[in-house]
């Protein structure tokens, strides 16, 4: 596993907006007498909800409201991926899939575009409002290549789509998630070529109800 830290520039304090107390006690709450540290993960993620990224300040908040040490607040951010540790783009964040299948598929050409359109990885654009690292494996093979954007997943990406996405990120606009090809779930693309007769899903070859089949009768 690679070694992750907190960035170097930090801001000199944090708070939770007041429209998320409610979600950090709800979160708290949650969790039986004695175990509310439980809810640390959680609390984690409705920082970076707030403020894009995890900050150092932040740590030391999340860990004074569950009375728990820093440094187990600090040993969870930096152990899941999922806690991004430096900002991040305002409008979009990138995390492109570069594992052998997305590979395969055309990842490098999606890092070029990426570079050309953003810059370095794991570094945000000159105007602050895009980033884009690489990550291992997000689980959405059959549907390669793909990159999760913010929340999202959007797969069956080309360089041309993924254009298109940005473009859409960009203007305020952002595509809807999923399938660049229209793909319906991880179904085989194009149409379908099998189970392809509509008599397998109108009734027609139930049988009545109440019959038994032959053989089983014929057994009783």
């Amino acid at each position: 596993m690679s070694v992750r830290r907190l960035a170097k520039d930090q801001p000199a304090s944090f708070a939770f907006a007041p429209e998320l107390s409610d979600q950090v006690q709800w979160w708290i709450a949650k969790f039986p007498a004695g175990r509310q540290q439980s809810a640390v993960i959680p609390l984690l993620w409705l920082v970076q909800k707030q403020e894009g990224w995890v900050c150092e300040p932040a740590l030391r908040v999340v860990a004074e409201v569950l009375f728990m040490p820093v440094i187990r607040v600090l040993e969870i951010a930096t152990f899941y991926t999922m806690f991004q540790l430096s900002p991040v783009g305002t409008v979009a964040h990138v995390q492109l899939c570069g594992t052998t299948p997305c590979m395969l598929r055309g990842a490098n050409d999606l890092k070029a575009v990426l570079r050309a359109r953003i810059g370095a990885k794991d570094h945000c654009s000159t105007d602050g409002r895009f980033s884009w690292e690489e990550v291992e494996c997000l689980g959405a093979c059959a549907n390669a290549p793909m990159a999760a954007i913010n929340d999202y997943y959007h797969e069956d990406l080309s360089p041309e789509s993924l254009g298109v996405i940005l473009d859409g990120f960009a203007s305020g606009h952002p595509p809807a998630p999923g399938s660049a090809i229209g793909r319906q779930g991880s179904a085989p693309a194009g149409e379908p070529l099998t189970l392809t007769d509509p008599a397998l899903y109108d009734g027609s070859r139930a049988r009545p109800l109440g019959g038994l089949p032959n053989a089983v009768a014929a057994a009783q």
